[in-house]
């Protein structure tokens, strides 16, 4: 088990954000729901005063460029020097719509401070200006955060850069818990116990982890606390027991459990550990997953014969199948809009990533190289984190939720399991 100060720096926002200014009526918008939407033309300029400045407005750069949502002016193109007046006419040839400026200082404390300045160039007004203050070896944390609000001053939505993506990582014999930022930096071992240890899933409040773990034969559920950095079990009964999704609420944990025979789907009260029975199945149901209202839940079950998604309401009743095609499919997740189900079902003899409305409509597949399997939303629902072989070595992916723009994120070194992004 790690100390406290990393689970600490390892996943809280340390980052101190004073408000310096926001305008209020700043016009520069992106409708980032709009079919066709036209990308922002936007040029991020380093920022002066120490040599961590570069670092942040390095990040920032990649984290907005990431999105899809901005076109980034080369900074070889940049016409105005770091540190130097904002002058809209200097940018208007260039086409660009919004500059970000910015210092890095440090404090007699040894603290950082960092001011930032967005501006519209074609309104020639000052949109974003806002105070960091951090200590020395979080700057990467605190370039997240400014990248955050600069994306949600100009699309009016929260931006995923400070989230994290927590997986199960093989370098020897046993699987650990590993924790990273959402591009695969700062990457941490948090967890380092159990010959197998499955899929992670975060509390809604981002902080608490439940993963099953096989130990001294037994399967049972172990929660991580990040406030006091400490692992506890959590579950344990005879037979399998497998960690689900929290409730919307973070009252609850599903799981499924083989204590009376097959598994089915249980509900878990966090706080008293009343444990609830909502499937009862001669086969196996399981990988429940609820919806964000909490009025339903998509899990697995063979009760076709071959393992299919199927959604529920929370109680167990109303049960529909929503995936036909193909001969297993699994790992279920709801989008944080609801609107779509991502899962993974075999094509081909591979594992496929999958997405389709809650009614069973509009299936679409994502992936097509190698085996993908595993997939979770981002807390935004604008991308989807999965496992994949396609350079043979099973890693952690990112792409887009209409499948574009796949990329690895964890080093080869590195066998990954059942990756999860954080709320």
């Amino acid at each position: 088990m790690t100390t406290r100060k990393m689970f600490m720096e390892g996943f809280f926002l340390t980052v101190l954000v004073l408000i310096f200014y926001a305008s209020a009526d700043a016009r520069l918008y992106v409708d980032i729901t709009s079919p066709g939407m036209r990308k922002l033309p936007i040029a991020v300029q380093d920022f002066p005063g120490l040599l961590e400045g570069k670092e942040v407005s390095d990040t920032v750069e990649s984290d907005l460029g990431f999105t899809g949502v901005f076109a980034m002016l080369d900074k070889s193109r940049q016409v105005e020097g770091p540190g130097s007046p904002f002058s809209p006419n200097n940018w208007r040839p260039l086409g660009v719509d919004a500059v970000v400026k910015g210092t890095l200082e440090m404090n007699p404390n040894g603290e950082m401070s960092a001011t930032v300045t967005v501006y519209d160039v074609t309104e020639a007004n000052t949109m974003m200006k806002k105070q960091y203050v951090t200590r020395k070896d979080l700057i990467r944390p605190l370039a997240h955060r400014i990248a955050d609000d600069i994306y949600e001053a100009i699309t009016g939505q929260k931006g995923i850069f400070s989230s994290k993506i927590a997986f199960a990582g093989q370098t020897g014999e046993g699987r650990s818990i590993f924790l990273m930022d959402y591009d695969g930096e700062r990457m941490k071992k948090i967890v380092s116990r159990g010959s197998i240890t499955m899929k992670p899933h975060w509390a809604p409040d981002g902080k608490k982890l439940a993963y099953s773990s096989l130990r001294n034969g037994k399967w049972g559920i172990f929660m991580l606390d990040f406030d006091s950095a400490t692992e506890s079990s959590f579950f344990s009964s005879p037979g399998t027991n497998l960690a689900g999704d929290f409730t919307p609420d973070g009252k609850y944990l599903l799981l499924s459990s083989s204590s009376k025979g097959s598994p089915d789907i249980y509900m878990l009260h966090i706080t008293t550990k009343v444990l609830s029975r909502i499937t009862y199945s001669d086969g196996i149901e399981v990988s429940p997953s609820p919806s964000p209202d909490g009025s339903r839940i998509v899990f697995v079950s063979d009760k076709s014969t071959t393992p299919q998604i199927y959604t529920m309401l929370l109680d167990g009743t109303d049960v529909r199948r929503i995936s036909y095609e193909g001969n297993y499919s699994t790992s279920p997740e709801w989008s944080p809009a609801g609107d779509k189900i991502v899962f993974a079902s075999i094509r081909g003899g591979q594992f496929q990533i999958f997405t389709v409305n809650p009614d069973g409509g509009a299936l679409t597949q994502l992936t097509h190289e190698g085996t993908n399997d595993e997939p979770s939303f981002s807390p935004d629902g604008r991308y989807i984190t999965f496992t994949s072989t396609r350079d043979g070595a099973k890693g952690v992916y990112i792409m887009n939720a209409d499948g574009q723009q796949q990329r690895r994120i964890t080093p080869r070194n590195i066998r990954a399991f059942g990756p999860s992004w954080s709320h």
